[in-house]
């Protein structure tokens, strides 16, 4: 094992690399892609108190895929032996033999690989060890427990680490990879007693633990919400503002991405088709797409294919700038890819000029969305309609926490409804966004 705690050197994933796209070749293989990585972490949790678990998790893997003209095979394994990656190749051959031939499949064009992978700062080793761990994730719970003593029970704090690292590589010249790492501390507690019970939870995750909250802080504002929540209670069928907290207004910020992504959009199923170069989002919106910011959670110079990422406007006022594309999706619909196999980069939504309270205080009357249940989103028609918790605004001041209740509305029609953004973005995401005030929304109550 090397000093870093991974078992393998980065020379020996790209030697393994190397080999796959050697003999792939030998066995005719017209074309060849693979990716190989390790990763391994810790987690350790703590309920009441006392150890509820210790997590070890250690992983690696191998994928690979052959193309055969426009022909596709995928295989993988997570054995490094010689025999094992050799079947692995053979495999995906295999299935390639018996896969209809697709015209859009295939490597990216040369042109567009990364040829430089500078560091991104995206590795931060935590020699953390357990029992070191399992005294963080008690400060925080016992945090939490400070608040008051209605706070009584938990579902536990927990203190990660993990760390991984990989080798990406093709037949037409490209390899490129890098490790990094992510930690965590996260604390959800339970409020009340009897039939009057609300649980709540917080969270920090960085890539340098370092940089996170301290415990007593995450713990501390795990109660504090928790509290927050007691005397929650349904409120009549309204439409009124509705404020997305920064956590989840990210999410919205996720949807769009969906919606903009090239398999929805070759399939068709998607509610802002053919949007490029219109207005989908209120004209206070401009997002960017930043991949190499140092340290960022998604951050990277190259794509899951090893296209190069570059700085790229998604929003500008409103208006839509790029879309969300792969190789393959780009040659569906006859565009060029964006360097977005497997995603997006970091996300970075323009904050506005006010803080949280001062959106309470602007939407004046409304709900406050802080927890949101289920998953009714329909992309294709952009009805948007899920449960919801948070908390009832009135005189631009919160009178009482609300439950059993649903949000509904179009995605277009709030995507054109945001009426404020705030500049109170969470630095734990791949996603930098503020708090979303959208003007309109549908409250579904008594």
């Amino acid at each position: 094992m090397s000093a870093t705690g991974f078992s393998f050197s980065p020379d020996r994933l790209r030697e393994i690399a190397t080999d796959v796209l050697k003999y792939a070749a030998e066995r005719g293989a017209t074309a060849c892609e693979t990716d190989v990585s390790e990763g391994f972490g810790q987690t350790a949790s703590v309920r009441k108190g006392e150890v509820d678990t210790i997590e070890y998790n250690r992983d690696k893997g191998v994928g690979v895929t052959i193309y055969l003209g426009q022909q596709r095979g995928h295989a993988s394994t997570s054995d490094f032996s010689t025999e094992a990656l050799r079947s692995t190749v053979d495999a995906a051959l295999s299935i390639a033999r018996f896969t209809a031939p697709d015209p859009c499949a295939g490597l990216p064009d040369e042109g567009l690989l990364a040829r430089e992978c500078p560091d991104l700062d995206l590795h931060h080793p935590w020699q953390l060890g357990v029992e070191q761990a399992i005294e963080m994730a008690r400060i925080c719970e016992q945090a939490a427990y400070a608040v008051s003593p209605k706070i009584g029970n938990s579902e536990g704090a927990s203190v990660s680490t993990q760390e991984s690292h990989f080798i990406s590589a093709n037949s037409i010249g490209f390899m490129g990879g890098f490790a990094s790492s992510r930690h965590g501390v996260s604390c959800s507690v339970i409020a009340g007693s009897d039939d009057e019970m609300q649980r709540e939870y917080w969270y920090d995750s960085r890539r340098n633990a370092r940089d996170l909250g301290s415990p007593e802080s995450i713990g501390r504002r795990a109660g504090e919400r928790a509290l927050a929540r007691l005397g929650a209670r349904q409120i009549k069928t309204c439409e009124v503002p509705v404020l997305f907290e920064a956590p989840l207004a990210a999410s919205l910020i996720g949807s769009l991405v969906h919606a903009v992504s090239g398999g929805a959009l070759y399939r068709k199923s998607s509610f802002l088709l053919d949007s490029l170069g219109r207005q989908v989002m209120s004209a206070l919106v401009n997002i960017s797409e930043r991949p190499h910011i140092r340290g960022g959670f998604g951050s990277s110079y190259f794509d899951n294919e090893g296209v190069a990422t570059g700085d790229r406007e998604i929003v500008s006022d409103g208006v839509l700038q790029g879309y969300f594309l792969s190789t393959y999706s780009a040659r569906k619909l006859g565009l060029q890819t964006t360097g977005n196999a497997g995603g997006s980069h970091n996300l970075i939504v323009k904050d506005g000029e006010l803080g949280f309270d001062a959106l309470v205080s602007q939407m004046g009357r409304g709900l406050i969305v802080t927890e949101l249940l289920g998953h009714g989103l329909n992309y294709v028609t952009g009805d948007y309609s899920r449960g919801a918790a948070g908390f009832w605004v009135e005189n631009g001041q919160i009178q009482h926490a609300v439950e059993e209740i649903t949000i509904a509305g179009n995605l277009r029609d709030m995507f054109m409804g945001i009426a404020a953004i705030g500049n109170d973005a969470l630095p734990r995401g791949a996603k930098h966004c503020g708090s979303i005030l959208i003007d309109r929304m549908m409250i579904a109550g008594n």
